[in-house]
């Protein structure tokens, strides 16, 4: 579905662009490589569809493609100049993964320390990123016209509208839950020192 492309930071923190084109096909890897393709990517590049593309597990090259639906030639000529980026959460997962935090990957993500990092994103993308720089472009997006289309899904059944994002409540009270342990950790711990000391 590309009547909303999106760029960016994904998934949660893209840029929405009105492109009103729909895809459609049976070879999962060309409907990926024309994706690729239209959002200016070179299809052949993305480790997955190459990969793909050269076990025979589908077409990856564009030009090897059968479009039918649409002229051949405008896709082909499709270059939307999208790129990819990271949030601030994304920039920390890669120091995780790759990066300098390699090494303390197994502490972070395979202990009892795992949950920090679920209420880190949900901290970042709940409490920031959606009700200071989502929120507007939600807006956006619902004045266009499959925006408004979006917003009367449901309303036969009467569960019409959209709900806007916002702080959310449950994250908020977890993350001062969590820092407030945090704070009183740190406190015993700085206590039990001065108490060894003596």
């Amino acid at each position: 579905d590309g009547a909303f492309a999106r760029h960016g930071p994904g998934p949660r923190a893209m840029r929405w662009h009105e492109k009103d084109v729909i895809l459609a096909s049976a070879d999962q890897v060309a409907i990926d490589a024309i994706s690729a393709h239209l959002q200016g990517f070179d299809p052949l590049s993305i480790p997955f569809i190459r990969i793909a593309h050269e076990m025979g597990l589908g077409v990856g090259d564009p030009r090897q493609i059968e479009i039918v639906g649409e002229d051949p030639e405008w896709v082909l000529s499709q270059n939307w100049g999208f790129v990819q980026e990271d949030t601030f959460a994304s920039r920390g997962q890669k120091l995780i993964y790759h990066g300098p935090l390699k090494p303390f990957e197994n502490l972070l993500l395979r202990t009892p320390l795992v949950p920090w990092s679920y209420i880190a994103s949900r901290f970042y993308h709940d409490v920031y990123w959606y009700p200071f720089v989502g929120r507007k472009r939600v807006e956006a997006a619902l004045q266009t016209k499959w925006g408004k289309l979006f917003a009367e899904y449901g309303s036969e059944a009467g569960y019409g509208g959209v709900v806007m994002p916002g702080m959310d409540p449950k994250t908020v009270t977890t993350v001062a839950a969590g820092l407030a342990l945090l704070t009183a950790g740190i406190g015993a711990l700085i206590w039990w020192l001065g108490r060894k000391r003596e």
